[in-house]
């Protein structure tokens, strides 16, 4: 048989929680007295939000992300079959400003 003990720190008990055991004060009385002591207000904190220019401009660039058109898995399964077959043929100044034109997007995403 495991016999466990705890050891309690009495230090640590509020001394006024004892207070009222032994005054002879019925609950009646008790209750009159809680009613007649009011509290000093305390002031409203208000809480207060503020995001860094950095978290806006993640939110601006999940924004252009979301009326991105969705990826079409036709056409690249179609790039794919011409490019196995050696069909596929790159224009390179169609490239070079395809490429152009997404740094420009970049920019702007800034």
């Amino acid at each position: 048989m495991l016999d466990f003990k705890m050891a309690i720190d009495i230090k640590q008990v509020n001394p006024h929680a004892n207070s009222r055991i032994g005054t002879g004060t019925s609950a009646k009385g008790m209750a009159s007295q809680a009613t007649t002591t009011h509290a000093a207000p305390t002031p409203q904190k208000t809480d207060s939000v503020s995001i860094t220019a950095q978290a806006q401009q993640i939110q601006n660039v999940q924004t252009k992300m979301a009326d991105m058109p969705d990826v079409d898995q036709n056409k690249i399964n179609e790039i794919k079959a011409a490019i196995a077959e050696g069909r596929y043929k790159i224009d390179p100044e169609k490239l070079a400003s395809n490429i152009a034109n997404f740094e420009n997007e970049l920019k702007d995403l800034n």
